[in-house]
């Protein structure tokens, strides 16, 4: 009798801690991963592009595709805007928008950008404080995408603070609930922003809307990175996926 009882128990305590784990388990899908399956054309929101990286284009003159990576993977989710500023008649096309290492933006453009997001707009910056992206383009060609993120007060406006890296070389870090290989990405900080993996990315709360920014901008050089790059390009499409649920 005394046997049966402590059989009953151990297989009583080991069927509670499997419910237990499974329960845990359900919460952690159901926050991650999001669904990042190709959408149908017609079900594909709009996503506004401004970048200094060859996403769209190349580095030489021509009008055709980059064919990079990067543009493959959003399009099977988005319907790619590309934008030269952040002034308010460009915002007005979208309610999301992605930043991959922008130029500097004039002050006029920056109140418009921050007064979009601040009504409800939704922004993934990738605000990268040492770029490793290699370019053929001569030092000091205002075609070549700059060294470093042009922060012109905008993050510390938004409560953030970025650093470069002490040391350069590539950096496994985690961004959209996955390890991705950076090239010496910078660290952010802020208390009025959520802040995660070691400082890579920071989400904050700006009014009605949300800005993620991730302090690295090489991850989405799949092909350059010296390294396993398998979740990269899930990783961005996560981040966006999760503000377009905000």
């Amino acid at each position: 009798m005394t046997r049966r009882l402590s059989v009953r128990l151990v297989l009583g305590g080991i069927a509670a801690i499997v419910i237990i784990a499974a329960g845990a388990l359900a919460l952690t899908r159901s926050d991650h991963p999001l669904d990042l399956r190709p959408r149908a054309p017609s079900q594909r929101p709009a996503l506004m592009l401004i970048t200094t990286l060859p996403i769209l284009f190349p580095e030489e003159f021509t009008l055709q595709s980059s064919g990079s990576k990067t543009l493959g993977a959003l399009e099977t989710r988005y319907k790619v805007l590309p934008i030269g500023t952040t002034d308010a008649r460009s915002l007005s096309q979208a309610r999301l928008l992605l930043m991959a290492h922008p130029l500097a933006q004039p002050a006029e453009d920056l109140v418009a950008l921050d007064r979009w997001v601040r009504g409800g707009g939704r922004v993934l910056l990738l605000a990268d404080p040492m770029l490793e992206w290699a370019s053929g383009r001569a030092l000091g060609d205002p075609l070549r995408p700059p060294a470093m993120f042009m922060d012109t007060g905008l993050l510390a406006h938004w409560g953030l603070t970025l650093e470069a890296p002490d040391e350069r070389g590539p950096k496994v870090g985690r961004i959209g609930g996955a390890d991705v290989l950076t090239a010496s990405p910078g660290t952010l900080s802020g208390s009025a922003c959520v802040v995660g993996g070691g400082g890579l990315v920071a989400h904050c709360r700006i009014g009605k809307g949300h800005a993620t920014v991730i302090a690295d901008a090489d991850f989405l050089n799949v092909d350059d990175l010296d390294g396993p790059t398998d979740h990269n390009l899930d990783a961005l499409l996560d981040e966006l996926a999760g503000l377009e649920r905000k």
